[in-house]
């Protein structure tokens, strides 16, 4: 076994980048290429046609089933073009990742053969067995029927030979079983909900969308060494594994120059996802060793979502094609950084951001400030409900582990736009404000230019921080859907600007009424504006944090200030049933009570069968490969003290032996312990799995069975740095973390 571990590590270190056939084009040509476009939609339909297509698209109109036959002829004609054989309902269940049945393109044409087709019914809808996906209850085994619904907002795309319909996932008495159902509701809501309020300062907004750029951070492994890891194979995590001597402790890994071989599969990924149509724009060396980011420009949040969960699928194709495997677990490893997906949200209408400032106007600046304030008071309102939408028993591992933001929701917003706020709070009558833009900062090298500084800082301990014209909520682990962060923050907002118009409408009716108001109209709408975000300023304070999120004291300040503390996984998915939280959900029509109950029993279930699955593959390599690896080297010593007996005097023996019986006995008392451990944690599981309530079972979990797991990986992490090198089957740290 010890010479299989070697022999797969110098495999690994012996790999050389393999080649690969680059585009002739420039990546504008190739861009979208295997996605059906409007440039693709305005050739292959008729001219009506595409017109009502897109009118669904940009304005939402109702989608008239009557053009669904002449979209599905054109979108074959395409894909056929293309030498597509099938095509497939690709969507989003609650289980973190996509789902696909794939059909061919045949019917029988009634004369003993058979003829190719793709009719609208095919296109708008289809029928997935639901009961074979996470459903809460919703669906039981005997109830199978649900429906895929194209979602025509989300182009079609083509991988390999398959024609792939994005679309929504709902069970046969209409409750959603997946996130773009939800997201595409909770969309909508503040889509509405932002533009009435952005009337008040512009009345030729049309709409307002809600914008998204994630930042997908990874890990590469080589394959080979992967497969020596059963702990990787299976959990996604090594369950045991001692520190690096050398990690990530001289910051010489982040933004270095990438691997040879890294740099092949990245540009491989790059252009098959720009293919895709999905915009890449930057890729780097992260904090940790072999870890890596990927970035695309901003989308809308709809397609930004679609394309993260497109993308995450393709890595792991492109990956392997290279001889790696992608680790999308946010704690891959211990003792370095873990992995997350900042979610960069923005709101943005037909006439420019929301949240962007300086502008030309206190009018403009006004508006800007309101968005800000509103955003906060969403937050502030539901910070429990959003650290429950990213919580998992995954990310549980990376927040709040001084490389990520605490698991207390807080928000950042730098010197300028902190002191504006305090002053529209103090200020004792309306007067003008300005925000400050980009400010020049001169640096004493006659041949740098001067930079443009931004008017705020950025803090990386902060979960959901305000960068410039964005807020970055930072706390989204790296396998999650982003659908679940942006659900919840999209609702928030919207539920807080729909409570922000009402109640500036309502002041002023009031103003208005007050006859030593003189000035009505505009002035009477700006008057109660500024009104009501004095209140809400006051209100949110407690969820405006610029200091150190790491800090003990912020725990106890954050604990004081009402802030949602609790660490507990299982106890966290308690916000999502809430009474507020339903009743905001319920309100905005973004999902109801039934459907959030199931959500919460399928959260309960994944973390108990995360964490069982862990304690079972925990169990087995400690019994299989390390306590008889342990035990193995305890002999040779054990025989080499004998020996030593048999050469010295006991004198001298005594003297000469005794390290070989401090490790002995160390490996002894290790062992033990292990094997007590194990025992243990099978006890804690039994006792766990009688449990039939999945929230009681969850918590049970993670309060008896985890705590067993990292007990027992203790031992072992010691028992790695005693044990002889050459006997120890499982590749180290070492060989993992530095791709060659």
């Amino acid at each position: 076994m010890a010479n299989l571990r070697f022999q797969v590590v110098e495999e690994a270190f012996m790999k050389k980048p393999m080649e690969v056939a680059a585009p002739t084009e420039r990546p504008s040509e190739y861009f979208g290429k295997n996605v059906f476009t409007r440039a693709k939609m305005f050739k292959y339909l008729q001219r009506d046609v595409y017109e009502k297509l897109i009118d669904v698209i940009d304005n939402g109109a109702p989608l008239d089933r009557s053009i669904a036959d002449a979209v599905a002829k054109g979108m074959k004609q395409w894909a056929d073009e293309q030498g597509v054989t099938h095509y497939t309902h690709w969507f989003q269940p609650l289980t973190e990742g996509t789902a696909e049945k794939h059909d061919a393109f045949i019917e029988h044409d009634g004369k003993g053969g058979m003829m190719e087709e793709f009719s609208g019914k095919l296109l708008v809808q289809q029928e997935p067995d639901a009961s074979s996906f996470p459903s809460g209850g919703i669906r039981a085994t005997f109830e199978a029927r649900g429906y895929s619904a194209w979602d025509p907002t989300s182009p079609v795309f083509i991988i390999d030979d398959t024609l792939c319909i994005p679309t929504i996932f709902i069970s046969y008495t209409g409750e959603a079983l997946d996130y773009k159902a939800p997201l595409k509701r909770s969309l909508r809501a503040v889509g509405e909900a932002a533009a009435a309020v952005a009337h008040y300062f512009d009345p030729n907004v049309k709409k307002v969308i809600s914008n998204l750029g994630w930042e997908q951070e990874y890990f590469l492994v080589d394959e080979g060494l992967y497969s020596a890891r059963p702990d990787l194979m299976l959990t996604g995590r090594t369950l045991m594994g001692h520190d690096s001597a050398k990690n990530q402790q001289m910051d010489d890994h982040y933004f270095g120059t990438i691997p040879d071989r890294v740099q092949v599969f990245m540009k491989d990924l790059e252009v098959q996802a720009l293919q895709l149509g999905i915009p890449c724009k930057t890729r780097h060396n992260e904090v940790a060793p072999n870890q890596f980011e990927f970035a695309p420009i901003y989308e809308e949040t709809n397609l930004a979502v679609d394309h993260n969960m497109l993308l995450m699928q393709l890595m792991k194709k492109v990956a392997r094609k290279h001889g790696f495997r992608v680790l999308l677990h946010e704690k891959p490893f211990a003792g370095i950084n873990g992995s997350g997906k900042h979610n960069n949200w923005s709101l943005s209408t037909d006439t420019g951001v929301l949240l962007h400032a300086p502008g030309k106007t206190p009018e403009q600046n006004l508006r800007f400030v309101t968005f800000i304030v509103e955003t906060l008071m969403g937050v502030y309102r539901h910070n429990g409900l959003l650290k429950a939408s990213i919580m998992s028993a995954t990310n549980a591992h990376r927040l709040g582990a001084n490389e990520a933001p605490p698991a207390i929701i807080s928000s950042f917003l730098g010197r300028q736009v902190s002191e504006l706020l305090d002053h529209i709070e103090k200020a004792d009558k309306e007067d003008l404000f300005v925000v400050a833009g980009k400010q020049r900062m001169e640096i004493d090298i006659p041949e740098i230019p001067e930079l443009l500084i931004d008017n705020t800082d950025r803090n990386r301990t902060s979960p959901f921080a305000f960068t410039g014209n964005r807020f970055e909520f930072r706390a989204v682990g790296s396998e999650a859907n982003c659908a679940s962060a942006m659900i919840a923050l999209n609702s928030a907002v919207a539920e807080a600007l729909v409570d922000f118009k009402k109640r500036v409408d309502e002041r002023v009716k009031e103003i208005s009424e007050k006859t030593e108001f003189t000035e009505k109209g505009h002035n009477a709408v700006m008057h109660a504006i500024i009104e009501v975000l004095r209140e809400d300023i006051r209100t949110c304070k407690p969820i405006h944090f610029d200091g150190n999120g790491y800090s003990d004291e912020w725990v106890e300040e954050a604990t004081r200030r009402g802030l949602d503390v609790e660490k507990s996984c299982p106890i966290i998915f308690d916000r999502y049933l809430d009474e507020e939280t339903i009743r905001m959900f319920e309100s905005l029509g973004v999902m109801n009570r039934k459907e959030l109950a199931a959500r919460n029993e399928v959260k309960w279930e994944t973390y108990t069968k995360k964490i069982q699955i862990e304690a079972r593959v925990m169990g087995d390599l400690s019994m299989n490969h390390i306590i008889p690896v342990a035990t193995h080297y305890q002999s040779q010593l054990a025989k080499n003290v004998q020996n030593m007996y048999s050469i010295f005097d006991e004198a001298e023996a005594d003297s000469l032996t005794a390290r070989n019986k401090k490790i002995i006995k160390e490996i002894a008392q290790r062992t033990q312990t292990i094997e007590t451990g194990v025992d243990e944690l099978i006890a804690a599981r039994k006792v766990a799995n009688k449990i039939e309530n999945e929230r009681a079972k969850a918590i049970a979990y993670h309060d008896t069975v985890a705590p067993k797991i990292e007990e027992i990986r203790h031992q072992i992490d010691k028992l790695e740095l005693i044990v002889s090198d050459e006997l120890w089957t499982l590749p180290k740290y070492r060989e993992l973390l530095f791709i060659r």
